[in-house]
């Protein structure tokens, strides 16, 4: 059903200083329009069988709810349920690249009376996307110049220790740069890491002893690079598809800040970091006593990168204070407790977000020169880290964004939730849970952003119908895209491990199970109780802000 991977010969010919900045994250693997199949011309692929299916499929399902009156005198609603299904179905077969698919609305829209293309433009181009391209700025940066695998060599080598902390030092390495770049790049950049050390091993016990190491060092990597990307904002796209959606959703309610989200998601990355490293090197995989590791391996990388350049420095300042200036531009509630934000001390506080802050930051490095001699580029992020911006997610992005203003614009946000009143007497966790386990289960074979840019505003009108607090809902179901454990086609760092052939199928569902459970588990409970308190949600209550301006009226 999806196309093969392309990620085989990644292993083997990346070299130790790989640059992997043409490796964009697109929130779940790469599309169609960036493939890394080598010796064959995109043109001559041909479309998988969903594909074909999902490409005729759609038009027809478009054209069919025309014949329906989804609400009486109001046939802008049918329209707009229309365009919903067609933008459903396409990127869920991928039929075509799901960018192309986020473009549907500039055309649609006015076509169909929805709304007018000069309304319709300005929302693929907000200050999310503003603070996403920022962010990437800055982690291109990184990688072009290698601070993010130094990063990564310094966290295992302190580590250290036996296997099972061989194993341990790679999934905190991996989770940590999740947080801040593409899971992609991350997952590309820790592989060969990795295969050097299990060569190593393999060489001295066997390849039949190493086994149970080599796949625990492969699932580390993959599944640190999914979970540390719940830690933060811009740590995965759903979590910025979420924050623009919701606002789109609900304007009157209070912004979801990156120190909120932080102070809520560490924790749950931290809890299943410990679940997973547990699963993988004391249930599933434990190493035999017999091996140990070699830490020359990863001590002679570290040496090989030489000193800390001076490049390497200033990107490391500029990159900590950004992180610090997100975490604390604005107050942070946490029960009895307000840490204050620096933003308060400025004439114009509520003019800032966090997407001035990316820019700002960004920018700097743009007037910085560099001094190491033959420097790619005069300054430390030069023009060349334009092209490399993954404008396919930023399409991507947009085509959510649309899809939810027209939900709201038209009135079938109000439709669909109605049609939920019945759950108003659902406990709030079980609704948590069984959102959560759905999105886990469905990412596992759908694109995780495009996944949950349809859901939530399904899950905004479920929660208001429900009378709960929407949040209750579109937070856990945001996290949960992000938790598909079990089968390589479901994230990129999944099919990046899949390709190295140290890993089968079955050994990575067989840990990706319970985790998606696990996972599921954790979302709900966390966020049930910490989450409430950061976000002042009231249990059985809901917000005013939840009904002011709702359908466009």
């Amino acid at each position: 059903m999806k196309r093969r991977f392309a990620v085989r010969f990644l292993v083997e010919a990346l070299p130790d200083r790989t640059n992997v900045d043409k490796t964009p994250d697109n929130g779940n693997r790469q599309d169609d329009s960036s493939d890394g199949r080598q010796g064959r011309e995109p043109a001559r692929r041909r479309r998988s069988r969903a594909q074909r299916v999902g490409l005729i499929l759609g038009p027809l399902l478009f054209l069919a709810m025309f014949g329906l009156d989804l609400e009486a005198g109001n046939p802008r609603v049918t329209r707009m349920a229309a365009v919903a299904v067609l933008m459903a179905v396409w990127w869920i077969t991928e039929a075509v690249p799901l960018f192309a698919t986020a473009l549907l609305p500039l055309v649609l829209y006015p076509v169909l009376g929805i709304e007018r293309g000069g309304a319709t433009a300005p929302i693929y181009f907000n200050s999310t996307i503003v603070l996403f391209l920022g962010g990437f700025m800055i982690a291109l940066t990184m990688q072009k110049w290698h601070l993010h695998r130094r990063i990564a060599l310094k966290i295992i080598r302190g580590i250290g220790g036996g296997p099972a902390r061989i194993v341990l030092g790679f999934m905190l390495a991996a989770a940590f740069l999740s947080m801040w770049i593409s899971n992609t790049a991350t997952a590309v950049m820790m592989i060969p890491i990795g295969m050097a050390i299990i060569r190593e091993m393999e060489l001295k016990f066997g390849e039949e002893a190493t086994r149970p190491f080599s796949v625990g060092v492969m699932l580390a990597i993959a599944y640190a690079c999914s979970v540390g990307g719940l830690a933060t904002l811009v740590g995965t796209p759903p979590n910025l598809s979420f924050s623009r959606i919701f606002a789109i959703t609900f304007p009157d309610a209070p912004a979801i800040t990156f120190g909120q989200w932080m102070i809520m998601g560490l924790p749950m990355t931290v809890i299943l970091l410990a679940v997973s490293w547990t699963l993988i090197t004391k249930v599933f995989y434990r190493v035999p006593k017999h091996l140990t590791v070699d830490r020359d391996v990863v001590v002679r990388q570290v040496e090989n990168l030489g000193g800390i350049s001076y490049e390497e420095r200033v990107i490391l300042v500029v990159f900590t204070v950004t992180a610090l200036l997100w975490v604390f531009r604005v107050p942070i509630s946490i029960g009895f407790l307000t840490v204050p934000g620096w933003s308060q001390l400025l004439p114009y506080p509520e003019l800032l977000d966090d997407g001035t802050v990316a820019i700002a930051m960004a920018s700097l490095l743009f007037l910085i020169p560099a001094r190491t001699p033959g420097a790619p580029t005069p300054m430390i992020m030069g023009r060349d880290v334009i092209p490399k911006l993954p404008w396919n997610i930023v399409l991507l992005f947009g085509g959510g964004f649309a899809l939810a203003h027209g939900f709201q614009a038209t009135g079938l946000s109000i439709l669909i939730g109605n049609q939920f009143e019945g759950l108003a007497g659902v406990p709030a966790p079980l609704l948590i849970l069984m959102v959560c386990l759905s999105l886990t289960f469905l990412t596992e074979l759908t694109s995780n952003t495009a996944t949950t840019e349809m859901i939530l505003p399904i899950l905004a009108s479920v929660g208001v119908a429900a009378g709960i607090n929407p949040l209750l809902l579109m937070i856990p179901a945001t996290l949960s895209a992000s938790c598909a454990f079990m089968m390589p086609v479901a994230t990129p760092p999944n099919a990046i491990v899949f390709g190295s052939n140290r890993i089968k199928i079955a050994e990575m569902a067989r840990v990706g199970l319970w985790l998606n459970i696990i996972g599921a588990i954790v979302i709900t409970s966390l966020f049930y109780t910490l989450g409430t308190i950061l976000f002042g949600i009231e249990l059985g209550v809901l917000p005013e802000w939840a009904t002011l301006g709702r359908g466009g009226q």
